[in-house]
């Protein structure tokens, strides 16, 4: 690791300033919100996956003492449509249901009972309608939408596929996980003069605020947003959830609204990750190298468009994977289905195809005889080589050296006949002596930031002040704080460019600039260079301020202890801020990129690219199919680590993911309902089902980021899932393997296609 500029800045471990309150209980997340005269919001939402809404009576809850308002798609005031990258989705439903779920009615009552109680006493009558589950067949069934039910259809086509010596095929499929954040959606809609303040946990509050804005038939202006509390977000946050309905109310009513889901649902409030089905066929040469890969991917995009465009483009740029590829024929498609919405979440889209090229890689590595590290190592991409889009790796890629490291590590020694080691645990299922060991690799590649030629810019304010005889540095942007620790990063920015030992993060609201979303491993890229500019302008400020003073060219002064310092003599901040305080706004934007060719999907699209590898040990009970991670290994290059605990925190969260989609999270659905929408039903990882991790953190600094950096939140999950699933094949033997060709592998899976083969 690097060492840090200076004490709790760049490079330091810094405490994050939310750590206490957060393991104390104390922490205010958005469910805490609280106003003395706040009335409570709850949705009525349909339980059919399609159908006409013939009516709606809301006379029965308004009947009740102390329900104050029942609103419905006539009482939207703007437009009755909200979207990230397209505006199709209703506010409320007006004349159709799209899923099972989707919010029909609002209502607002005295007390969180009251609201439920009463929402369950709205009428409405429906007429079903046939609803489109299957997305194999979204294109040849009636459109949903106008306009059809494609949503996106990416095209790569790169060279020629030449004649291969050895060609493998396979079909693979990834099931719908959610982002299982602990803190459900809520939020608290204040009525402010002509306009509505709204206190919310999202990730991205200008681009709420101009939703909001659209739907309310306010301007922007006069409505408001401050990030509260976040319980956690994975992309689950990008789309509107209980913010406009809120607002709606509060409008209506004239004060307070708050409101806040339960665990159920919040399953049906938000976007998930999209369900993929995908066709692969991989040609190479005898000796390993790849000539050609093919492949038609679908994404099940559910009722509405959210961000399935964007992450059509993710999944059909990285398809091939870090591999150099020749010749490409890649297919992408997302759909419109009657299905729950799917839309970000941490991977977009990466996650997905890298199950697919590294399942590919392994069968092409088997039907070789090839041992399947050095077959990834003869192909794996490096700096200049070029990936499927024809676009060029400028920064580093040190893809091989990354898979050497988790490859050469020293494997676990065998299971010990402890049952808390065992796949069941204290179950006391299996025995040692039942167990298969294997063991399996991932490689992945993702886009770190916008891409496509998208306007992605960061927006900070520093101001710099004098407070009880020392130096103050004041931080303000609307960059979401969703738990990944962007707050500290701001921090230890402004102590290393300002050398000062107190700074002060400002809540994020919309009344700066704004900062982007909280996704795509960007904030601390792009808001952290914001930070960093409007300090460097601080900064000059300070100097032309002490040149004045001194006598001597601002170019020979330095600053550091407190003080600007000449060859002759210092003086102390606060005296040159006696002047007045020293106040910045600065704009940081990264390079420009371009869209991808419509026909050809050639384009330099992306900023830049970010590489990890992992390597899974698993045990597996083969007569009952469970299955325990024994061990993950995870090296990953993250440019320059701006706080190293933090970067390893991400490491630690992003593998916990990936290992719950290899092997027991999947929202199941049936005619597009939700089956399991409960963490007892929904299952995701506990202490208890996380193996040892070994993390291996690799520092090669970028020549075009700030400090070096590499955006770090999505890289440690990306081929968790395809490593884990490799090693339970390996444990399983070639002839099961065949079978296991989805995620999550459950028990049922694997002890099926154990029997079976």
């Amino acid at each position: 690791m690097t060492q840090p500029l200076t004490a709790d800045g760049v490079g330091a471990s810094a405490r994050r300033p939310d750590a206490d309150a957060k393991v104390r209980g104390d922490f205010a997340y958005s469910s805490d919100l609280w106003h003395d005269a706040m009335v409570w919001g709850a949705t009525v939402r349909s339980p059919h996956p399609h159908a006409r809404v013939v009516s709606v009576d809301a006379s029965a809850a308004l009947a009740l003492p102390g329900v104050h308002a029942a609103l419905t798609a006539a009482d939207v005031p703007g437009v009755n449509r909200y979207g990230l990258e397209k505006r199709d989705q209703p506010v409320l439903a007006e004349d159709v249901v799209r899923y099972a779920g989707e919010p029909v009615a609002v209502v607002a009552a005295d007390t969180p009972e009251l609201a439920r109680h009463a929402a369950g006493l709205v009428e409405v009558a429906y007429e079903p309608l046939p609803a489109l589950t299957e997305p194999e067949r979204a294109l040849e069934s009636p459109a949903l939408h106008d306009g059809g039910n494609l949503v996106r259809h990416v095209r790569i086509r790169r060279g020629a596929p030449a004649r291969a010596d050895v060609v493998v095929t396979g079909e693979y499929e990834v099931g719908m996980q959610d982002q299982a954040f602990l803190g459900p959606e809520s939020c608290l809609a204040v009525p402010a003069g002509e306009g509505v303040e709204l206190y919310c946990s999202t990730q991205w509050l200008h681009v709420d605020q101009d939703q909001l804005a659209g739907c309310l038939a306010l301007p922007k202006e006069r409505v408001r947003l401050t990030l509260s509390g976040v319980g956690g977000a994975f992309g689950g946050r990008e789309d509107l959830s209980v913010q406009a309905h809120a607002c709606l109310l509060a409008l209506r009513l004239g004060r307070p609204v708050k409101m806040s889901y339960g665990r159920e649902e919040s399953f049906a409030g938000h976007v998930h990750r999209h369900p993929a089905r995908m066709r692969y066929e991989h040609g190479a040469t005898r000796d390993g190298r790849l000539l050609y890969v093919k492949a038609d991917i679908l994404l099940d995009g559910g009722a509405y468009a959210s961000t399935s465009a964007a992450v059509t483009g993710n999944a059909a740029c990285f398809a091939t994977g870090p591999y150099e590829v020749p010749a490409v024929e890649i297919d992408c498609r997302s759909v419109y289905t009657n299905n729950p919405p799917a839309g970000a979440m941490r991977g977009f889209g990466a996650v997905q195809v890298c199950f697919g090229h590294e399942s590919q890689m392994d069968k092409l590595a088997a039907a070789l005889g090839m041992d399947p590290v050095e077959l990834r190592l003869r192909n794996a991409v490096s700096t200049g080589s070029t990936m499927a889009t024809g676009q060029r790796v400028e920064g580093p890629a040190p893809v091989a050296e990354l898979l050497r490291r988790v490859a050469d590590r020293p494997l676990p020694p065998p299971a010990a006949d402890d049952p808390r080691l065992l796949p069941g645990g204290t179950s006391n299922s299996t025995r040692a002596d039942r167990l298969v060991r294997g063991v399996g690799y991932g490689l992945s590649v993702k886009n770190i930031c916008k891409s496509a030629g998208y306007d992605d810019y960061g927006t900070a304010r520093v101001r710099l002040f004098a407070h009880e005889g020392e130096a103050v540095a004041e931080v303000h942007t609307a960059a979401a704080e969703v738990g990944q620790g962007l707050v500290t990063v701001q921090a230890q920015i402004a102590r290393t460019e300002l050398e000062v030992a107190r700074v002060t993060i400002l809540p994020a609201d919309t009344e700066v600039g704004d900062a982007g979303t909280s996704s795509a491993s960007r904030q601390t890229w792009m808001s952290g260079g914001a930070v960093r500019a409007a300090c460097l302008a601080v900064r000059a400020r300070l100097l032309e301020r002490a040149a004045a003073l001194l006598g001597e060219p601002a170019g020979a002064l330095t600053i550091g202890g407190g003080a600007v310092t000449s060859s002759a003599r210092s003086v102390p901040l606060v005296e040159l801020l006696a002047e007045g305080d020293v106040d910045e706004t600065a704009v940081f934007r990264h390079r420009t990129t371009e869209a991808l060719d419509p026909a050809t999907g050639q384009g330099d699209a992306h900023v830049a690219y970010a590489f990890a590898t992992h390597r899974a040990v698993v045990d597996v009970d083969p007569e009952l199919g469970s299955v325990r991670v024994v061990e993950i290994a995870c090296a990953q290059d993250v440019g320059r680590a701006i706080n190293p605990v933090a970067v390893e925190g991400q490491m630690h969260g992003g593998i916990a993911q990936g290992l719950g989609l290899a092997v027991m999270e999947e929202i199941r659905l049936r005619d597009g309902r939700i089956l399991n929408p409960s963490f007892t039903d929904y299952l995701i990882p506990t202490t208890m089902d996380m193996p040892p991790t070994v993390l291996d953190i690799l520092e090669l600094p970028r020549p075009d980021s700030p400090y070096g950096l590499t955006g770090v939140g999505e890289p440690p999950l990306l081929s968790a899932p395809a490593a884990i699933a490799a090693a339970i094949r390996d444990a399983v033997g070639p002839a099961a393997a065949a079978a296991l060709d989805r995620i999550p592998m459950t028990p049922e899976a694997v002890a099926t296609a154990v029997l079976d083969a």
